[in-house]
């Protein structure tokens, strides 16, 4: 077994941006780890492709938690791959699904009603993009401490980013792939935005949580590998 990061730059308001979704190779299955933004298929293709790995291989996709930037292209996966086993915790699922709106989305509207006048309509805006995300059922629901990917892979529950939020450990490897639970910024690794996060303290709990771990590897969204 070994993972990968798929690099994706993009440009977003006239500024460079950098998204890491990862790929689990496991005998010969590939497993992806989030999927970008709506229209973000063809690039995570291409990245899988460039590695020498075939899209039929790709068995499962776990999502990390709700956000466009992890579930955008998931219903694209989903339309042109429907064998995909789709994996996400339970509590995220309910988002994924439609079943309840999502956290993010209350959450936006909420800002909005505080927002500062030159910011309103980027926040009108970011409203529209998350009413327009496709609902995807989810296969398979996971909670904490579950072991996954043939025993080699435990779910691990960090939640503040968002309630349902998971990372992945990893022991053999001794690798986490982190989604949100961490970011790297000047060298360490940080919780990941925190003007977004639902509940800080729970995001900085679970950032401690991996952090303890002690994995050498650590897969993070926003930022690469950090590799202690």
């Amino acid at each position: 077994m070994k993972i990968i990061e798929l690099p994706i730059e993009f440009e977003f308001n006239g500024q460079k941006n950098h998204i890491n979704p990862s790929l689990i190779i496991s005998k010969n299955e590939l497993t992806l780890v989030d999927t970008g933004y709506p229209n973000f298929l063809p690039f995570i293709e291409n990245e899988i492709l460039k590695n020498g790995y075939d899209m039929k291989n790709l068995k499962n996709i776990i999502i990390t938690h709700y956000d466009i930037d992890h579930i955008g292209s998931l219903y694209d996966f989903k339309e042109k791959y429907p064998h995909i086993n789709m994996i996400a915790s339970e509590v995220e699922s309910k988002y994924i699904s439609g079943e309840m709106k999502s956290e993010r989305l209350v959450q936006a509207e909420e800002m909005l009603e505080n927002m500062p006048i030159q910011e309103i309509e980027f926040g009108k805006w970011f409203i529209q993009q998350l009413k327009n995300l496709k609902h995807v059922s989810i296969d398979e629901n996971v909670h904490d401490g579950d072991w996954i990917l043939d025993n080699e892979c435990r779910v691990v529950a960090t939640p503040g980013h968002t309630s349902g939020h998971i990372s992945l450990y990893f022991p053999r490897l001794k690798s986490v792939i982190a989604g949100d639970a961490a970011v790297i910024e000047n060298h360490e690794l940080l919780i990941a935005n925190p003007h977004f996060c639902l509940n800080v303290e729970k995001a900085e709990q679970s950032l401690r949580k991996i952090k303890d771990l002690q994995a050498e590897n650590y897969y993070c969204y926003h930022g690469g590998t950090f590799t202690f």
